[in-house]
């Protein structure tokens, strides 16, 4: 008994010691519920504003992945706050018909952004050739209408990513506007895709794939955005913000926050290759290091002077 009474006291004492901590828990913020395309811009931005919510405001934030029209669906009925990827005004012009109505477009977070159709922009071999000049790349081809002369070349394959993506929307078009009817569109994911890319210029193989600007891949490879004389892809974009209503009301520093938000393809780009560096690897450690190397320009999203 006299062993047993100092226990009993021990586990009284523990039960009121974890009182405080779950009533600080269920009073504690509401999480700001971020959907996201797992995209390389977007999981760099998601992780951004994850960072800046969660060390700027104490607000905890939970990101969650989902395909382009869930993200829109989602925000609109109000199941996820805010989205920060919505590429606009063509990209993704269906969905911001069916939900525009719906939610707050807190405008571009992002300007100069461009869809495409992307191949190896590399000289055959490392050295000049015999007149001292560069060798000329592997692949010649210029511009979306050439990919007809060169199917054979290509497999008749244009590499994609998900089925759903705006690039993937823009490029069937293509296909059909171009009478591109030797070449087909393969579907897969941006790893995917980024992994024939890779194979294919190790090996100087013939690829074309779908792309946009910023990507990281820009930086590591010597690419070409190819010529789209008619105009399908469209001229650059912006990516916006998109929140659901009522959230200024509900979380109104966040809000004012995710209104001011915005960067430039080379500060996305810097982000980008932290995460590519690490094989994509705890993207929002890196984005915790993005905040503390830039503190005056998050100072300027959060209305605070540097």
């Amino acid at each position: 008994m006299k062993l047993l009474r100092p226990i009993a006291l021990l586990a009284i004492l523990l039960s009121f010691l974890c009182v405080p901590i779950h009533a600080a828990h269920a009073d504690g913020e509401a999480p700001l519920r971020l959907a996201y395309v797992n995209w390389k811009t977007e999981v760099a931005s998601a992780n951004l504003i994850k960072a800046v919510v969660e060390t700027r405001y104490d607000r905890p934030c939970v990101l969650t992945e989902m395909s382009p029209r869930e993200m829109w669906a989602s925000v609109a009925e109000g199941r996820q706050d805010v989205l920060v990827g919505a590429w606009l005004p063509r990209t993704q012009a269906d969905y911001y018909r069916e939900f525009g109505t719906k939610v707050d477009d807190l405008g571009a977070n992002l300007a100069g952004a461009q869809l495409g159709l992307v191949v190896p922009d590399v000289n055959v071999g490392r050295l000049p050739n015999e007149t001292g000049q560069r060798n000329a790349p592997y692949i010649p081809v210029t511009s979306i209408p050439e990919l007809k002369d060169y199917a054979k070349r290509f497999n008749g394959r244009i590499i994609g990513i998900d089925p759903g993506a705006g690039v993937m929307h823009r490029t069937r078009e293509a296909l059909k506007v171009y009478g591109l009817d030797n070449m087909r569109l393969v579907e897969g994911d941006e790893d995917t895709m980024l992994e024939e890319l890779s194979r294919a210029i190790q090996r100087q193989g013939w690829v074309v794939v779908t792309g946009w600007t910023p990507h990281w891949m820009f930086g590591v490879w010597k690419l070409r955005m190819l010529e789209d004389p008619k105009g399908v892809f469209g001229t650059a974009e912006s990516i916006h913000t998109i929140a659901r209503k009522g959230l200024e009301r509900d979380m109104p520093d966040v809000y004012e926050f995710l209104d001011h938000f915005h960067w430039t393809p080379k500060e996305m780009g810097l982000l980008m290759t932290w995460i590519e560096l690490d094989d994509g690897l705890d993207p929002y450690g890196k984005a915790l290091r993005w905040v503390e190397t830039h503190p005056a320009q998050v100072n300027s999203w959060i209305g605070r002077r540097p």
